[in-house]
């Protein structure tokens, strides 16, 4: 490859008795836009973490513009025009954008007085630069996670980048905030700017890469040309499995036609409007809309979290009144939260602990104490019913990859044995393989009789496994599709994004 701005040659790590990396090789060209890409538990990470001089590799060596790197600290990687942009954006909430852009070039700089002026111009510049405009004065607590990710690579311009990693960029962003960002790549490359993408999603993947490395189990697969593959390929090399599934398809005559769950003019001022839908046993319906379209504003209503203003909620065909989530779990409903890290999960408890949470009254004796071989039992059900990957239940969950997690969140709201299962972002950050199962665990669900109710921002995840779908926008149902089979992904993402007038049926 001519001008050659990073070489990893070689490179090896090994963590506690692991091999997080084998022997791993990646090349990336001088204004090159490479993906990287792999299962969780591929190495990803640890080979971005070695490339940012944050891990040290056991063997193997990291050439920047023809310099080989020392590997003893950040500080050189970054000197060496390397930035690394991870998921969290590592920005200062309560501090300004112009603050937030200028702050590692002044503390590498050793300033010990801050001149204001001189923020404010860097900020500018950066931002100029890249073709943004926005309020510089403006706290980041207050800005969306597209604008942030525009002010994490401002921030990366004012020390003179040379490669930008992204890690999981597009993973809270809606589909009209990808293609912005990915237009920002494409004027990083004019400046000669390589971009190292990773990424799970690979349309997104084939959108915007020239190269692709694949991993698998810390060891290389190969790099491709992606006009030279497809997404099938990919998914089998990355793999090993054929991932294909036929689209979900709802059986109305093996369930009763009343609904197990039935909205009726929901509203809560300033978040959604006048929202009415039903789901009948055996369904999987899905909900659309791009951030602030009031979706996760309404089931969190529907899970007693939020109360609504008026409106009302029927489970099995009587109304009910949630006020709460006990009332909600009561009812028969559980709730797979979008943040599975903070709102799912408690990371550092076991996995057992966390799947018998919702339950764990039933393990209590006459005595109040915990009945532990029940509890037991219970744990080990739920990670052999949903192949949790793990020696032990008494693992933190946060030993776990991030699919595995998710199959412990599903798990400890199905140990409540729910009539009606919502699921806000089932698969994000999630690897394509635990998508894939994740999925099936779904379809068994509805195939059993539960009632689905899946919100995403992928058009792909809701016609591949929901029978029928909604979209949301600015707090109302602007659509309904009656067959998922009846429309195709491009049609859905013109109604999301409103280029399609709204209107009922499809």
């Amino acid at each position: 490859m001519e001008d050659v701005f990073l070489e990893a040659r070689n490179i090896s790590k090994t963590f506690v008795g692991v091999k997080a990396l084998d022997d791993v090789d990646l090349t990336i060209g001088k204004g090159e836009i490479h993906c990287l890409i792999g299962e969780n538990g591929s190495g990803k990470s640890t080979l971005i973490k070695i490339i940012g001089g944050i891990h040290k590799a056991d063997s193997g060596t990291i050439a920047i513009d023809g310099n080989v790197l020392s590997g003893k600290d950040a500080i050189e990687s970054i000197r060496a025009g390397v930035q690394i942009i991870y998921q969290d954006l590592s920005l200062f909430p309560n501090l300004t954008v112009a603050e937030n852009i200028s702050i590692n070039q002044m503390l590498e700089t050793n300033q010990q007085f801050v001149n204001w002026k001189k923020v404010r111009e860097t900020a500018k510049r950066a931002l100029s630069e890249i073709g943004e405009d926005i309020d510089i004065d403006e706290r980041v607590e207050n800005l969306s996670v597209a604008k942030k990710q525009i002010i994490a690579i401002s921030r990366a311009l004012t020390q003179n980048a040379k490669l930008i990693i992204m890690d999981e960029a597009t993973s809270a962003i809606t589909s009209e905030e990808v293609k912005h960002l990915f237009t920002i790549i494409l004027k990083l490359k004019e400046r000669g700017i390589a971009t190292l993408f990773v990424s799970h999603k690979l349309s997104e993947v084939f959108e915007i890469a020239e190269n692709i490395t694949i991993l698998r189990d810390g060891k290389l697969l190969g790099v491709y040309p992606s006009h030279e593959v497809n997404e099938e390929r990919l998914a089998y090399i990355m793999t090993g499995l054929n991932l294909k599934s036929e689209p979900y398809v709802y059986e109305a005559t093996k369930f009763s036609e009343t609904p197990l769950l039935e909205v009726k003019n929901l509203t809560k001022k300033g978040q959604y409007n006048d929202v009415s839908f039903h789901i009948k046993p055996g369904e999987i319906v899905g909900v659309i809309g791009l951030i602030g379209s009031g979706r996760t504003e309404v089931v969190e209503s529907i899970f007693g979290i939020d109360q609504p203003d008026s409106g009302s909620i029927y489970v099995r065909g009587e109304e009910v009144a949630i006020r709460n989530p006990r009332d909600a779990m009561r009812h028969g409903i559980a709730f797979l939260p979008e943040d599975r890290l903070t709102q799912g999960l408690f990371d550092v408890q076991s996995i057992g602990n966390n799947i018998v949470i919702t339950v764990i009254k039933n393990f209590l004796k006459r005595s109040k104490l915990l009945d532990l071989p029940k509890k037991k039992n219970c744990e080990v059900e739920w990670v052999q019913k949903l192949a949790i990957k793990t020696p032990t239940p008494k693992n933190p969950a946060n030993s776990l990859s991030g699919g595995n997690q998710q199959r412990v969140v599903i798990a400890k709201w199905l140990a409540t044995d729910p009539k009606v299962f919502i699921l806000d972002g089932p698969t994000i950050g999630i690897d394509i393989g635990s998508k894939h199962t994740i999925h099936e665990i779904i379809r068994d669900l509805a195939r059993q009789g539960m009632g689905i109710l899946i919100i995403s921002d992928e058009a792909q995840e809701i016609l591949d496994n929901c029978n029928r779908g909604i979209v949301m926008s600015n707090g109302r149902i602007i659509r309904e599709f009656s067959d998922s089979r009846t429309i195709g992904v491009d049609e859905l993402l013109d109604i999301v994004a409103r280029r399609v007038e709204s209107g009922a049926g499809a």
